[in-house]
């Protein structure tokens, strides 16, 4: 062994070593290795930094903008929603529809791509389910890295095994050859991560959370506003046809607060919050705070029809609009003055919905109650009106609820986003662009069509996952240079001999899976290949079983968060620790190693 091999082999395993006591940060662990190899001379300095230019990086980058226009355009959060109807808040039923779902997309496109435009939908799921992320996200991953092995363009693996056996003369594997065996792995494995892997999995939430924000329901509720807010349409001949809101006196003689208009059906954002100059029509449908008492009094005299209050459109209005609380200072001008008096709406464009005095919500008249400093009010209006709601002399901002954190800022430019989403699963299914030029050519559509800002963008770049990646990826570089790697896999096929074949096939999926999760599957499949095909030819055996047993084992990086980038873009938003990986992942590996040892044979006899 030279020194070259024991230097790289020390700094691995004291990389391992960091990683696991989690005393340091993943990314300056990835950083100081980088620094290690520039000054040992294995690989030039140029090198030892040239993962932060390598297009798997520039890929993953391109990603997080392309997530963040989904999620700032509010695509994340209807799919988010639509999941969350049919799954409801239950684990086991998110998880039965999350994992087909991301494994189906892998298998026709890159996995790492397929797990960066859904990490905002599964946040979005566990937002508004009371979810760990953690309990979703390494699943997520996983799911994705078994949809690669699902068809012949998955992951890379699959392609380099064809590869080598076309090289070789014989005949190469079918787009399709991979899907029963990679089914069952499917099959199997979400079976264990529905069932023992969610008590190995960490329940785990970021200090962010510590103190969450509470929701409108609760604001609602601390207001004593609860099942006030309602829907009436306006029928024909009804006194409020061509008024406002001010001039029919909805709020100073019925207690009525109108807050929004829904017209033909479309939430009319530009009509929120509801101004004094807006005029209501006859069908139109009005989204109303009052009590019930109140509305029973006045709605047949007004011409108002009571309507129901579906979930979908809930979920529609909180996108549209939400609520914020806020405190009287005692030298706000607005002390001593009614609600009317303080022009809310003319000054903030919000609209009061419910007043605390002291602890307790007080019924507080339109035109007569006079504000006190230290009242706490709730406003209601535009999500856009109370993001640029600013404290100051008049007023203080005490709440905002966690809904703010989902509404779209961009949502009219939710069909462009989604249009450039398809375009992109096109190109990359269809090889007519690379991924990484059809990923970067999306990301710039996305900026430039105003779905995402750049500041946003920016903000978008989990630096912990990129890092991580670029640090580790000359590590893979100086084993191959040192000879490290060539020595590892030639005294590990050694020690196999001309054993059984299921012993061959077990030792191969060994190797190939520990390599994994330290190197590129693509860089260990180059290795292992080759030296596979020949120790079957050599021992007389079908090399299909051999090489598919390859091909599998490389997709199984499940162990480490450095296996795979798919592991890696999970590592923040699932605030997962180095061994939490291998708690969850080795026990899947073993299983996909039986799985494999026990299908191989009968889809490809030896």
């Amino acid at each position: 062994m030279t020194p070259d091999m024991l230097f790289v082999f020390a700094l691995l395993g004291i990389i391992i070593l960091l990683f696991i006591s989690d005393r340091i940060r993943m990314d300056l662990v990835a950083l100081m290795g980088v620094v290690a190899l520039a000054l040992s001379g294995i690989i030039t300095p140029a090198e030892a930094v040239s993962g932060f230019g390598e297009p798997v990086v520039v890929m993953i980058a391109a990603l997080f903008v392309v997530g963040e226009a989904l999620f700032r355009t509010g695509i994340a959060a209807a799919a988010g929603h639509w999941l969350l109807q049919m799954g409801g808040q239950n684990t086991t039923r998110l998880l039965l529809l999350l994992l087909p779902l991301v494994a189906l997309l892998s298998a026709f496109m890159s996995s790492t791509g397929a797990v960066a435009l859904l990490i905002p939908v599964v946040l979005s799921i566990a937002r508004r389910a009371g979810l760990s992320p953690s309990q979703l996200m390494m699943p997520l991953a996983f799911a994705a890295l078994i949809g690669g092995m699902l068809t012949l363009i998955g992951t890379p693996p699959n392609i380099i095994v064809s590869s080598q056996m076309r090289s070789a003369g014989l005949e190469p594997f079918g787009f399709f050859d991979f899907t029963p065996l990679g089914l069952a792995v499917l099959a199997c494995a979400m079976l264990y991560l529905i069932g023992p892997a969610r008590r190995l999995l960490p329940r785990r939430t970021d200090g962010s959370d510590a103190n969450p924000a509470p929701g409108i329901a609760a604001l609602s509720q601390r207001y004593a506003l609860s099942q006030q807010l309602h829907r009436l349409q306006i029928r024909p001949g009804s006194p409020l046809g061509g008024k406002t809101p001010a001039e029919a006196a909805l709020r100073t003689e019925h207690e009525i607060t109108v807050i929004a208009i829904s017209r033909n059906g479309g939430l009319l954002s530009s009509l929120l919050p509801v101004l004094s100059h807006t005029r209501m029509q006859y069908q139109d449908q009005l989204l109303v705070y009052a009590d019930r008492d109140t509305l029973d009094a006045h709605c047949h005299r007004l011409g108002l029809e009571p309507l129901g209050f579906p979930a979908r459109d809930m979920h529609q209005l909180q996108q549209e609009m939400g609520v914020v609380e806020v405190l009287l200072p005692p030298e706000s001008p607005l002390c001593g003055h009614s609600i009317k008096e303080g022009r809310f709406r003319e000054r903030f464009g919000l609209s009061v919905i419910g007043v605390r005095r002291g602890r307790d919500p007080m019924s507080a008249r339109f035109a007569e109650t006079a504000l006190a400093p230290g009242d706490s009010l709730l406003l209601a209006g535009s999500w856009s009106r109370i993001r640029t709601l600013q404290q100051g002399r008049e007023l203080v901002i005490l709440q905002q609820p966690a809904e703010l954190d989902e509404a779209p800022t961009h949502g009219r430019r939710a069909p462009l986003a989604l249009a450039l989403l398809l375009g992109m699963l096109i190109l990359m299914t269809t090889g007519w662009l690379d991924n990484l030029s059809a990923i970067l050519l999306t990301a710039t559509g996305m900026i430039l069509g105003g779905c995402v800002s750049l500041r946003e963008a920016y903000r978008s770049l989990n630096a912990t996952s990129l890092i991580l990646i670029a640090g580790m990826l000359p590590l893979a570089l100086a084993m191959e240079r040192s000879g490290a790697l060539a020595f590892m896999v030639n005294h590990l096929v050694a020690l196999i001999g001309p054993g059984s074949p299921l012993l061959l096939c077990t030792s191969l999926f060994l190797l190939t899976s520990v390599l994994s999760q330290f190197i590129s599957n693509t860089a260990t499949t180059v290795l292992v290949a080759p030296i596979a095909l020949s120790t079957a030819q050599l021992t007389g055996l079908n090399p299909e079983p051999v090489m598919m047993t390859v091909a599998i084992a490389a997709s199984t990086a499940f162990a480490t968060p450095i296996a795979s980038p798919v592991n890696t873009l999970v590592l923040g938003p699932g605030n997962y620790r180095f061994a939490d990986f291998a708690r969850v992942g080795i026990p899947l590996q073993l299983l996909a190693l039986v799985i494999t040892l026990v299908l191989t044979p009968l889809l490809f006899p030896f």
